[in-house]
């Protein structure tokens, strides 16, 4: 979507829950900021502009194209709590969703959390 995101990942289908689970850790764990997305939500659209802003790179993972991408959501309600997209994660820890990136960036803390 733009000259900041890192290659939106189409991923093969995974067999099992633990198998999606160990892709969600992996993946949240090897970027700084990760954004499990669909194309056409509004939410995941207000997370993804804003990281283009401050110009970090990020990882994008659109379930809507994704072979596994409602298993890959359902297994995120057991890492976040939450089914709701998008779901946003730096540094390994889940910050929410687009209105929590929003405000985040509004006060100014956002800057702090991607440093490092």
């Amino acid at each position: 979507m733009g000259l900041f995101y890192s290659k939106i990942s189409r991923s093969a289908k995974m067999a099992s829950s633990p198998e999606i689970q160990k892709f969600i850790k992996d993946a949240v764990s090897q970027e700084k900021v990760v954004v499990f997305s669909k194309s056409y939500c509004p939410y995941c659209h207000m997370a993804k502009e804003v990281f283009q802003k401050v110009k970090q790179p990020i990882k994008v993972y659109e379930l809507d194209q994704l072979d596994d991408g409602s298993a890959i959501q359902d297994q995120l309600v057991s890492v976040t709590g939450f089914r709701t997209v998008p779901q946003v994660f730096i540094n390994g820890n889940c910050i929410g969703g687009g209105t929590d990136v929003k405000a985040l960036y509004d006060s100014g803390k956002l800057g702090s959390m991607l440093i490092g």
